[in-house]
């Protein structure tokens, strides 16, 4: 059963899909589609998928993103589940915070190894997501 994980508009979110797809020669590709600004990351060998779908996330993440292997991957992780679970109760408090934002939960389990790629994915559109829409998830937000 192959995972994808699906970020679009503003909205980020896990889902199963269901493919038997065993390419371990291509570990991870990168492909953006210009009209919509859209990043795909996919790790086959792991059976994940990034898709982000957010106007302006491909022109930041190719200009001020840190480079990649610039952080260990335990410590986008680390972010990254800080970041889910702040994430999560946001959604669930529709109230309190906008549902245009925060549409859906995010099942980001630690206990399962998504690969750098993945996490690096995430953990910077979480950065972006947090500058552009002047949120605070957790913690420092780095500016860039």
């Amino acid at each position: 059963m192959k995972k994808c994980i699906f970020i679009l508009v503003v909205l980020l979110t896990i889902i199963a899909c269901s493919t038997t797809s065993q390419n371990i020669a291509s570990n991870d590709t990168v492909s953006n589609k210009k009209g919509n600004d859209t990043v795909r990351i996919a790790n086959d060998s792991l059976e994940y998928e990034v898709i982000i779908i957010d106007n302006g996330f491909n022109y930041w993440l190719n200009s001020r993103a840190l480079p990649r292997n610039y952080y260990s991957l335990s410590y986008l992780e680390n972010k990254n589940y800080q970041y889910v679970m702040e994430w999560n109760n946001r959604v669930l408090q529709p109230n309190r915070y906008s549902p245009n934002l925060y549409e859906m939960t995010i099942d980001y389990q630690p206990q399962i190894h998504y690969g750098y790629e993945v996490n690096y994915l995430i953990y910077n559109y979480m950065i972006y997501f947090q500058n552009t829409y002047k949120q605070k998830l957790a913690g420092y937000v780095p500016i860039r």
